[in-house]
């Protein structure tokens, strides 16, 4: 893969890679169906354009330019690998059949096949981690060491991981295609999950210095707003669209200057992009309507109540309960009660969501999850607990991932020994 860095015709290059990248390997995949020869050949029409570009300019249809100019290298590819004859000659065979069209360069829309890379690259035969390294590879045109720096892992782990999930693709035969009708409600929540991942992973960082990632968030967005453009009439797709913008909009207000963590109670509302809002709350009636809501629609729905809202007071506490009610009934998980705990916290006080929080203690999948013994904490210190509450925070401090989580509990541990030290 070619260095993209740069400014003048190279920064050109950088941003017609990240809009025509996707759609340029699933053009080629669609054609050729092999992952490892689009890769190469789209690389090295990358290269071409380096070279080209500063001194021809950049094209008007830079992405038909491209295409063109990697089909042409895969063919060439493909005739000088006698291995390869018979399936060139398919190829050939398939193209004549279905009759001449004008190229690239004559006219007509590229053709965007990137619906059915996403369906490819979300394949439930592959492992969670290989369909989200293999979604920001391919659709995203991140490189093997960007995806590696987004997930902290080592260069070499993340490149075992995308050639592992190829091989896969190669062995079980995964089609690369759009899944029919009746194979589609089974399909997309798969490919809905690996964006989300990738966009939970840019808002809320798992590990590391910062708390938020906004390329990877950026990213995550970027590609549901092509999956939205390709499946309109899909409610959930719209729903996650929507609560991914309305999420994403507050992202300025989340951190202090100096990378602090601001929580939603304190946060500056007027730092929140109110274009991104708007866009995203004209997103929910469509994902909550023509059925029962699903997931993501209903989730959007709570963020566009807290996006409406003017401060947490003014918050419709109730809705919100009631929506995680209906969120609970959709898709119970320990998680969801928990927030749901917290809502209910909001609307009835701090014993009310305590009482449930507590009824929680014995889920497994909380014990690892720094946010269960953090809530804990708050609603302890807002009824006066403090040891109780300084406790729960020493256990949320040694599970957070990040420093600015860490920090931030470390000042309300402080604070709540303090409040401590007054009341005896």
């Amino acid at each position: 893969m070619p260095d993209r860095r740069g400014t003048g015709a190279g920064g050109a290059v950088e941003a017609v890679f990240r809009e025509e990248y996707g759609r340029l390997l699933a053009s080629l995949v669609s054609r050729f169906r092999d992952l490892d020869l689009a890769e190469e050949v789209a690389s090295e029409a990358i290269e071409a354009a380096l070279a080209h570009w500063p001194v021809e300019g950049v094209p008007d249809r830079p992405g038909a330019w491209l295409l063109t100019t990697a089909r042409r290298r895969a063919v060439d590819r493909l005739r000088r690998d006698q291995a390869y004859a018979a399936r060139l000659a398919l190829m050939q065979v398939e193209a004549e059949r279905a009759g001449p069209g004008p190229p690239p360069e004559a006219g007509g829309a590229l053709p965007d096949e990137r619906l059915q890379l996403f369906f490819t690259c979300a394949h439930l035969a592959l492992a969670a981690d290989d369909r989200v390294a293999l979604t920001l590879r391919c659709l995203a045109g991140l490189t093997t060491p960007e995806v590696a720096r987004a997930f902290l892992v080592p260069q070499a782990t993340m490149a075992q991981r995308i050639v592992r999930a190829k091989k896969k693709i190669r062995q079980a035969r995964i089609p690369f295609r759009v899944p029919g009708a009746d194979e589609l409600p089974g399909r997309l929540p798969g490919v809905l999950q690996v964006l989300y991942s990738v966009f939970t992973e840019g808002y809320a960082a798992s590990s590391g210095a910062d708390l938020q990632r906004p390329d990877l968030a950026e990213e995550a967005v970027r590609l549901a707003r092509i999956l939205h453009r390709l499946l309109p009439a899909e409610r959930e797709v719209a729903g996650l669209l929507a609560l991914m913008l309305l999420v994403h909009a507050r992202r300025a207000a989340r951190t202090g200057p100096d990378g602090s963590l601001v929580l939603l109670e304190d946060q500056d509302r007027s730092r929140w992009d109110r274009e991104m809002i708007g866009e995203g709350l004209a997103l929910v009636p469509a994902a909550l309507r023509g059925g029962p809501p699903g997931p993501y629609g209903v989730q959007a729905a709570i963020a566009a109540l807290h996006d409406e809202a003017a401060d947490v007071g003014s918050t419709d506490w109730p809705q919100i309960v009631a929506l995680y009610d209906v969120l609970l009934a959709l898709a119970p998980s320990p998680v969801v009660a928990l927030n749901r705990a917290v809502a209910v916290a909001m609307r009835d006080g701090p014993a009310a969501g305590l009482a449930l929080l507590d009824g929680l203690a014995g889920e497994p999948l909380l014990r690892g999850h720094h946010p269960y013994p953090a809530a804990r904490a708050d609603l302890l210190c807002r009824l006066g607990r403090f040891p109780e509450a300084a406790a729960a925070y020493r256990e949320a401090i040694g599970l957070a991932g990040t420093e600015p989580e860490r920090a931030h509990l470390r000042r309300r541990l402080h604070a709540a020994e303090r409040s401590g030290s007054d009341v005896r």
